[in-house]
């Protein structure tokens, strides 16, 4: 029999602690109980291998009643007064009833605190809360101490867990002193919280505060490093931390929230936040239990840094293409030799503090200065994991770009303004973002871009002026893919994307019913997925499932958005212009009203968007948004397309017991706007609803909403035109049917809390007129059922039974919704859900099954997370999130983390909705997301990582799908680390058919469609080894294996039927002996295999180098170079090339330096050329730049330390001490001993005393 342990659980009866104590099992029985039941369920098929896996994990939860240790949290009795109303924000949805692990609370009306709260740790005195920072740039009045509260509270033992439930709790966070501080990247700003009850007073228990941030990193102890965010501990009530600033100057809003305490209430977010499109469900969606929460805000200001400026000038004279250490495209080009030809060409960086103002700024007169050594040249610049030359470096430096250009030039001009809370001014010429002209108030006038070229920014006290231009910009395509619940490959409408352009976001709303965006977040390169910027294709780090169900809300529907250039477009130019009068820059009062302007040259096709817009925000109390919105297009059939938008939100509480929203969105049938979110056009939307609070359990809710479709909607590509668009998408869709509907929707509805349970009735009449047929006219009545009731603390049953009355709604059947939350870790939690639905007249009955997992947003904003793939001189956080990093993770362990996933569609669903009808596609291009469909098949996904050893990480990730349209299998798996302190290696594999490749009829039926079979699984495998020695820098070297097949394939392609593999390996090797000896060696070696209409076609290349340099002392050097490629394959076409080169140099100054060589080189190309071969003597001259005209970037001398802090050696100042220390230890052994009542420390103070007096007497 095993043994068993106790554990002891407190609760709280009227503010007596009580202890039970509870027999379990043993931790290791229970995930030896878990095993079994995951062997069981590997065992089983079909649908139970879903079922029994997730009992399996949630096994704990059935057994363990108490949360991990320091974390057991108090609950109130079911018998104990529900707590009084003292806001709001909580006075509209029924009182929680909580579980022995969490507890509910009471939000307070305002997000960030003020200094007249009660027991405040903020000082009243405005004065008073300038605390000089160490790193602020700017001078502040004396530190004056923080006070403690007045009233200290009540003497009571500390535990550790969460407060009672009758209590209302509130928590606090501000900045310690100046909320400024510099982005030097290494400055930090203290930041100083407080979590109190309704009575202002301390809380006594333990607690942990997760931070996020929206730029910067938190420094210190992680107390959960799994967890996403970063946490604190709370002791006694109060907690601090410690934020570090980034290199770029910007306005920073930190977030504190206690996931164990928890509030009912639908919290109003900061002015800044996201506004979401509201709908008559918004208000029912919103229930549930969220974190208490609070912001507030800091600001990163401009590093006024020293100059400094570092460059070089170099000149060469001699023969024209034997430039060997120039480019390589250039060295024997037979374009571009013969001949005598001068060079002059410069590289120069340089930074320093202009008046106010630091400017930043580079040229490279030879190349663009984002473009690397591969010859790519991206927005922005960076390489991405699978673009690396080798897998690993054995180097865990990161580098930052901080001049990011396309081409040769960038400059800008920045200061802090002097406006509190205002963002930068600037102005520039580079690579940016479009930030300014996506702001929180726009929707339909909102441009979110990647653009290179002119921008400024200028703040007028409250008026703001953003202005830019950019001057090369290719064809802009935005396309709309569906899911289907794998993580990739997604192929894209276009090829040959210009690298760093794309914009990527995953999208959700209500199934069946297009045009309002319910969810949005942006993924970003590196972090969330990978692109190959050729062929079109994108890889996410996680599966991405084609449905959300919410079994206490509507049934979403994700898309994933994608805008980017892409070559095969016409070269435009964009001109924009904003202005915005901000009527209050404080973080939860967030202000403004503005107008924006954007103009497009799109060479035949101009685009033109002016509007305004405005946010007014009032804290606790609510918010109201508004927007107008023009656009003048060419559309696709050479016509105008001219149109307009409206947009009118409002979001508030009005009085103590009701909360109410009320919406109007419009937009005309010939609106456009391919950079914003979402939309259909010629569809109108408004309503309004309320939920108000009878009773502490009772809450009433009512709403109305009219939706109208009116104009020409697209048409999809497998009509007979759009057929044709499938290889040649154009930037907007080919217009299709008409469309002219109205939805009238009226719902009334009780949520009454029975115990711990959340019960909802509700009624809902449709009613909908159609102009063009009777498809949808008709009314249908409807009673909508809810249930949520917590089966244990972390296990909540939830369903939604939709019955018609009657005729059943076209588009809203039967329907019966079931699912299982399951909150597995702070943050994080497994929904297993179930969806049935009835026959209607426009939807066959259908199915749907899921097991999704579901992060929190807000801790989306974790901006260290990279940083926990790291290895110390190993790789950094980036390149380890690259090799081996999952999203949507479960800590199931410390360093352990899982990502399960399940969908299960059973039918097609192109049913059409009201906005037009769905076609079998694998994209939709512009504002025409409407027109994607759903195909059915089932999806399976698992995934492991594991980081808990420092130096050793591991992944792997397996996903198959088998649907209607396609079968894909997505395998990944990578580990890292230290094999020893100086060799580190990394193996990654990955295999991933197309997801969303489609090739429909032409006849409209989607089972009669083509699936691209030959097409084919891309698959890499990457083997890297790195050695350097940390204690020796004498010798380096790095390897590389890397094995590809179909790295080529498009859908284009296809028609031929072609197979490509391809093998790489390489290593290099760079020894220094001594100061005067370096050699360098190198060998590549490139196999390629292609299957073209049956034939084979090998090719082998071939790459060797090596180089020896000595000097002969510290001004004169000598270096030989030689190196050689060769290329031979099966058809004929070999190739030969050879180089040489021997140069010697002396350093006139330490920056200047002469050079005399010789290269010459040769090129035997049979099919093309033929033999060429060029040579000759070149003088080259370098110089080092170290300043500019008048100084500027000087680094002048670090001045000579005080005398009183010069430390001399202790052989100076007492020559004779080693000697008077062991003749006194030789005395002290011949005295005689001490009484027995001596310690040993009085014996080693009277020996110390001792050998101090010979010294005193020197």
């Amino acid at each position: 029999m095993k043994t068993r342990k106790q554990r002891v659980i407190y609760t709280v009866d009227r503010s007596v602690i009580s202890k039970i104590k509870c027999t379990l099992p043993l931790r290791d029985s229970v995930q030896t109980q878990k095993l079994s039941i995951l062997r069981l369920a590997w065992q089983s098929k079909g649908k139970k291998v879903i079922l029994l896996a997730f009992l399996a994990l949630i096994a704990p939860s059935l057994f363990e009643i108490n949360t991990p240790n320091n974390q057991a949290f108090a609950a109130e009795p079911e018998n104990s007064e529900p707590p009084t109303v003292a806001q709001p924000e909580a006075a509209v949805l029924p009182e929680a009833q909580t579980g022995a692990n969490e507890v509910i609370a009471q939000a307070f009306p305002t997000t960030t605190p003020s200094s007249n709260d009660p027991g405040s740790i903020f000082p009243p005195d405005p004065a008073a809360q300038f605390q000089q920072n160490p790193n602020s740039p700017v001078i502040q009045p004396q530190t004056i101490p923080v006070p403690t509260p007045t009233q200290s509270p009540p003497a009571a033992t500390p535990t550790t867990g969460a407060p009672s439930a009758k209590n209302k709790f509130k928590i606090d966070i501000l900045p310690v002193g100046d909320p400024r501080v510099q982005a030097d990247g290494r400055s930090t700003i203290r930041l100083q919280g407080q979590i109190t009850d309704d009575q202002g007073q301390l809380i006594t228990e333990d607690l942990v505060v997760t931070l996020t941030t929206s730029a910067g990193k938190f420094v210190g102890t992680d107390q959960d490093k799994d967890q996403a965010g970063f946490q604190v501990r709370a002791i006694d009530g109060e907690f601090t931390a410690t934020l570090q600033s980034d290199i770029k100057p910007q306005q920073v809003r930190i977030r504190a929230a206690v996931e164990k305490i928890t509030t009912r209430s639908p919290q109003i977010q900061p002015g800044d936040l996201s506004f979401p499109q509201q709908t008559d469900t918004s208000l029912l969606d919103k229930i549930g239990e969220a974190p208490i929460e609070a912001y507030t805000q800091v600001e990163f200001t401009t590093y006024l840094r020293p100059s400094l400026t570092t460059g070089i000038v170099n000149l060469r004279i001699g023969p024209r293409g034997t430039d060997y250490w120039g480019s390589f495209q250039d060295f024997l080009n037979p374009d571009r030799t013969g001949g005598t030809q001068v060079d002059l060409t410069a590289a120069v960086f340089t930074t320093g503090k202009v008046g106010d103002w630091l400017f930043t700024g580079a040229f490279n007169s030879e190349r663009p200065i984002n473009q690397d050594c591969e010859g790519r040249n991206r927005l922005f610049g960076g390489v991405q994991f699978c673009e690396q030359q080798y897998p690993v470096y054995g180097d865990s430096s990161t580098a930052t770009p901080t001049t990011p250009s396309i081409d040769s030039f960038y400059a800008r001009l920045e200061r802090s303004s002097s406006v509190p809370g205002a963002e930068p001014d600037y102005l520039m010429w580079g690579d940016y973002n479009t930030q300014e002209f996506a702001r929180t108030s726009q929707l339909f006038t909102a441009t979110s871009r990647q653009l290179h070229g002119f921008k400024a920014n200028y703040n007028f006290g409250p008026l703001q002026i953003t202005g830019l231009y950019a001057n090369n910009i290719e064809g802009f395509q935005r396309d709309t893919i569906v899911p289907n619940g794998v993580s990739g490959n997604y192929f894209l409408s276009k090829r040959l994307l210009i690298p760093g352009s794309e914009t990527v976001y995953l999208e959700a709303e209500e199934i069946n019913r297009p045009g309002t965006v319910i969810q949005r977040q942006q993924l970003f390169r590196g972090p969330d997925y990978e692109i190959d910027y050729d062929r079109g294709t994108l890889l996410f780090r996680r599966p991405i499932l084609a449905t959300e169900l919410n079994p206490f809300g509507a049934t979403l529907v994700r898309r994933i958005v994608v805008t980017y250039q892409n070559e095969g477009g016409e070269d435009t130019k964009l001109y924009g212009g904003r202005l915005q009068y901000n009527l209050s820059q404080d973080l939860d009062n967030k202000s403004y009203i503005a107008g924006s302007y954007l103009q497009e040259d799109q060479g035949s096709q101009d685009f033109q968007l002016y509007g305004a817009d405005f946010l007014l925000s009032f804290g606790s109390a609510g918010r109201v948004i508004g927007e107008y919105a023009r656009s003048n297009s060419t559309l696709v059939n050479g016509q105008d397309g001219n149109g307009s938008a409206y947009r009118l939100e409002a979001f508030g509480n009005l009085g103590d017991r009701l909360l109410g929203q009320a919406y109007y969105r419009a937009v005309e049938p010939n609106f456009a706007n391919n950079s914003t979110f979402s939309f259909t056009p010629g569809q109108t939307r408004y309503g309004a609803s309320l939920i108000g609070k009878v009773t502490d359990t009772t809450s009433l809710t009512v709403g109305y909403d009219f939706e109208e479709n009116y104009g020409t909607a697209a048409t999809g590509l497998n009509s007979v035109l759009g057929f044709f668009d499938l290889f040649d998408p154009q930037p907007q869709a080919r217009p299709g049917e008409t469309v002219n509907n109205t939805l009238q929707t009226f719902r009334a509805g009780i949520l009454q809390r029975v115990g711990p349970a959340d019960v909802s009735l509700e009624y809902v009449n449709r009613s909908r007129e159609d102009r063009i047929s009777n498809r949808f006219s008709g009314s249908a009545d409807q009673l909508v059922s809810r249930l949520k009731l917590p089966l244990t603390q972390s296990l909540t049953f939830q369903g939604q039974n939709e019955l018609n009355l009657g005729g059943s709604d076209p588009l809203y059947p039967n329907r019966t919704t079931l699912g299982l939350d399951w909150k597995a870790y702070p943050g994080v939690t497994f929904r297993l859900a179930h969806q049935f639905y009835d026959d209607s007249s426009l939807i066959p009955g259908n199915s749907i099954t899921t097991l999704d997992t579901i992060l929190d947003r807000k801790l989306s904003e974790d901006t260290s997370l990279i940083g926990r793939y790291s290895v110390l001189s190993a790789f950094n956080g980036l390149q380890g999130q690259g090799a081996v990093g999952l999203n949507h993770r479960w800590a199931v362990a410390p360093g352990l983390r899982v990502n399960l996933g399940y969908e299960y569609i059973f039918k097609n669903i192109f049913n059409g909705t009201a906005a037009g009808s769905q076609f079998g596609q694998y994209y939709a291009v512009g504002q025409t997301a409407s027109t994607l469909g759903l195909f059915s098949g089932s999806v399976y996904s698992v995934g492991f990582e594991y980081t808990d050893n420092p130096e050793f990480q591991a992944s792997t990730r397996f996903e198959y799908r088998d649907g209607d349209e396609s079968n894909n299998l997505v395998i990944s798996a990578a580990a890292a680390g230290k094999l020893s302190p100086a060799l580190t290696a990394l193996v990654r594999y990955q295999q991933a058919g197309e997801a969303n490749v489609f090739l429909p009829s032409t006849v409209g039926v989607v089972a009669e469609g083509v699936r691209f079979q030959e097409l084919g699984d891309t698959s890499n495998l990457k083997i890297g080894l790195a050695y350097r020695d940390p204690s020796n820098d004498k010798f380096n070297a790095l390897l590389k294996y890397e094995w590809r097949q179909n790295f080529d394939s498009i859908p284009e392609a296809q028609l031929t039927g072609s197979t490509a593999t391809g093998q790489i390996f390489s290593a290099e090797a760079i020894y220094a002996p001594s100061w005067r000896w370096e050699f360098y060696g190198k060998y590549a070696l490139r196999n390629g295999i292609t299957f073209l209409n049956g034939d084979r076609f090998d090719a082998n290349v071939n790459l060797a180098q090596l180089r020896a340099t000595y000097r002969l002392g510290y001004r004169t050097d000598l270096a030989v170079e030689g190196r050689w490629i060769g290329q031979t394959s099966n058809s004929g076409t070999n190739y030969t090339e050879f180089g040489v080169a021997v140069e010697s140099g002396y350093y006139l100054t330490p920056d200047l330096r002469i050079g005399l060589g010789y290269s010459f080189g040769s090129v035997d190309d049979r099919d093309f050329t033929g033999y060429r071969s060029e040579g000759g003597v070149y003088l080259n001259i370098s110089l080092k730049l170290n300043e500019l005209l008048g100084g500027f970037g000087l680094q002048k001398p670090v001045p000579k330390q005080e005398q009183e802090s010069e430390v001399q050696p202790l052989a100076q100042v007492q020559p004779t001490s080693q000697r008077q220390l062991i003749n006194t230890l030789k005395q002290a052994q011949a005295l005689p001993k001490p009484p027995e009542s001596d310690t040993s420390q009085s014996k080693l103070f009277e020996l110390i005393k001792r050998w101090k007096q010979p010294q005193a007497s020197n």
